[in-house]
């Protein structure tokens, strides 16, 4: 695991938690160095603060997403809603606001890595793909195509995609979106779902995805 933030004290005791955990952790201070640290390690997870010298955590997150898909917890001291929605952009699995509970990033953590091995142990043996309306979800090579337009869509976004397409037209309440898709089982967290809705909007189109007030969202598809 490679822990990324320039600030010594922090990055310590978030490495110092993790090691804790029963986690093998090495950590990084600037850009070029994560980037540098990920190549000849490979992490099954990076925690990556989004302000660092050399280049942001957001180019950080690009590059290394870039060569291979890693699990990405950011750290930011901006609760900025553009600015959530830029890492989830870049590829960031999830995002955590300084100053944050050493308990939740270490659920959090752990919530990533059940994530990769359930995708990992459901990949479908078979070519296989959801179809609703004008949306094809293919999930075996996971990619998506709306008419005649394919979508690119970071990991998360897919999987909530494609948990959405799975089960067309139900309203699909926040909490069990964030156990399902995210695998948190406290309820926490629905600004996490919102903001990576309003993703899957901007790039799929906002009339594909209905809120259901009160309850969550549904996938709102032409019978």
């Amino acid at each position: 695991m490679l822990v990324v933030d320039d600030e010594a004290t922090i990055c310590e005791a978030v490495a110092a938690r993790l090691r804790a955990e029963g986690f093998d952790v090495v950590t990084a201070s600037d850009g070029p160095a994560a980037v540098a640290v990920c190549e000849a390690s490979s992490p099954d997870v990076l925690v990556l603060d989004v302000m660092l010298p050399g280049f942001d955590g957001l180019e950080v997150c690009r590059r290394v997403q870039a060569s291979r898909p890693v699990p990405v917890l950011m750290l930011t001291a901006r609760a900025d809603e553009t600015d959530m929605l830029i890492g989830l952009g870049v590829g960031a699995d999830d995002y955590l606001s300084k100053p944050f509970s050493m308990r939740v990033l270490v659920a959090r953590v752990h919530a990533l890595l059940r994530r990769a091995d359930r995708a990992h142990e459901t990949a479908p043996a078979e070519p296989g793909g959801l179809a609703v309306g004008d949306l094809e979800v293919d999930l075996v090579e996971r990619r998506v195509r709306r008419g005649a337009d394919e979508i690119h869509l970071t990991r998360t976004e897919f999987d909530l995609l494609a948990y959405f397409a799975s089960r067309p037209r139900a309203a699909i309440a926040r909490e069990a979106l964030l156990a399902e898709v995210w695998g948190w089982g406290d309820g926490a967290g629905s600004r996490t779902v919102d903001s990576h809705v309003k993703a899957l909007r901007r790039k799929l189109g906002g009339d594909l995805i209905r809120t259901v007030h009160g309850v969550g969202y549904a996938l709102d598809v032409q019978r």
